[in-house]
């Protein structure tokens, strides 16, 4: 979610799904190789947080996103109870190890993507909470795009 570039977005990707980040604000633009033949999920908005903060975030939670100049169908998430594993300092928790929290929030799950270059822009807000990418997405076909 601090990557600015998108020079980390293969980092810690399962073999089955390609997850690309939003930011913690703000709007930054991201070029990503991803390996075809991977559904691709993301956030327009999320909040990992207690019970009550979801259920106030998502009172005001929206947000869109176009592949290549085509409306994608969001998904709206709420109150899911979701374990947290992370390193000591990570940006979400600060904290190494495991926690649980809840977390809510509006995604887009993207069949896997045609190789070649992909347009894909991002946008979120709850509150006064607003966030975005602009991606550029240049889809391989080997498993190491």
């Amino acid at each position: 979610m601090t990557d600015t570039t998108g020079e980390f977005c293969d980092r810690n990707q399962p073999d089955d799904v390609w997850f690309l980040a939003g930011t913690f604000g703000g709007t930054v633009q991201r070029t990503c190789r991803i390996p075809a033949g991977r559904p691709v999920v993301f956030p327009l908005v999320n909040q990992v947080s207690t019970e009550a903060q979801c259920r106030e975030f998502m009172a005001t939670a929206k947000g869109k996103a176009t592949l290549d100049g085509n409306a994608a169908t969001p998904e709206r998430m709420k109150d899911d109870n979701v374990a947290v594993t992370g390193v000591a300092g990570n940006p979400l928790t600060g904290e190494e190890g495991t926690t649980t929290s809840y977390a809510c929030g509006i995604w887009v799950r993207l069949q896997p993507l045609k190789p070649g270059r992909h347009t894909l822009t991002i946008r979120g807000s709850s509150g006064g909470f607003r966030t975005g990418v602009d991606y550029t997405l240049i889809v391989g076909t080997d498993q190491h795009a």
